[in-house]
């Protein structure tokens, strides 16, 4: 297994906060919620910096994890990480072109484990649909304790209903101020078709300075701010960094 080192690892105190909270939500949806899709409704709302993230914060309590990057089409997952020479990815694997352990790869997390995407194929749905994903996800929820997966936005491509079909439920990444309540509901009942349940939705590059109300509340928290559902209710988490 090949290692690959992670370029930043640290991140300032409130989006640390931000982070362990949102962590906290996932493992109270239960033991059963192993298999989490990512999935927004365009391209750049932050999606892949969240799971990688997300990731970090699960393998820092002990948690085996393993992080999927599934946006066969644009990945940018790749450049979280200092990668100095050519590394096989998901699409190799599918496609038949190189088994498991040569896309498998630890990193200087401790748990933490990743699959990087490879290059554009042809047919990245048709690939996703197939026994070779299927039973790639089947392995890992023997060997992991959370798998997450990092779908291309469900507003572009069908790719992430299809991964939401081996998936234990589902989390939208929104932008603030930029996707309409609409939007939001579309990708939903396109998740919900797949019958996969949504655990909820991170509401991302949220400047809580612009909304007084907000900012009072959470003034104690800094610069930004968090807003945290449970149940039926979405879940809520805002930073202000610019995110991929």
């Amino acid at each position: 297994m090949r290692k690959i080192e992670i370029k930043s690892k640290s991140l300032n105190y409130e989006c640390d906060e931000a982070f362990k909270a949102l962590r906290t939500n996932l493992q109270f949806c239960g033991e059963d919620k192993k298999v989490i899709m990512f999935t927004s409704c365009t391209p750049d709302e932050g999606k892949s910096t969240v799971v990688h993230y997300l990731a970090m914060s699960l393998a820092n309590t002990g948690k085996k994890v393993l992080l999927i990057d599934a946006d066969l089409r644009k990945s940018v997952m790749a450049g979280n990480y200092n990668i100095t020479e050519s590394v096989k990815g998901l699409s190799h694997f599918l496609s038949g072109q190189a088994p498991l352990e040569e896309v498998l790869c630890s990193t200087d997390v401790d748990m933490l484990h990743v699959i990087l995407a490879g290059p554009l194929p042809p047919n990245p749905s048709e690939l996703l649909a197939g026994k070779t994903f299927k039973k790639l996800i089947s392995a890992a929820r023997a060997a992991y304790d959370y798998i997450l997966v990092d779908c291309p936005p469900l507003g572009s491509v069908i790719d992430g209903a299809v991964v939401a079909k081996y998936s234990d439920g589902a989390v939208i990444i929104v932008e603030a101020e930029a996707i309409s309540y609409r939007f939001v509901q579309e990708i939903k009942e396109q998740i919900e078709k797949s019958e996969c349940p949504i655990l909820g939705v991170v509401l991302n590059k949220v400047d809580i300075r612009s909304q007084k109300y907000y900012y009072n509340y959470y003034s104690k928290y800094g610069k930004y701010g968090k807003r945290y559902g449970y149940g039926k209710y979405a879940k809520y988490y805002g930073d202000g960094a610019k995110k991929r």
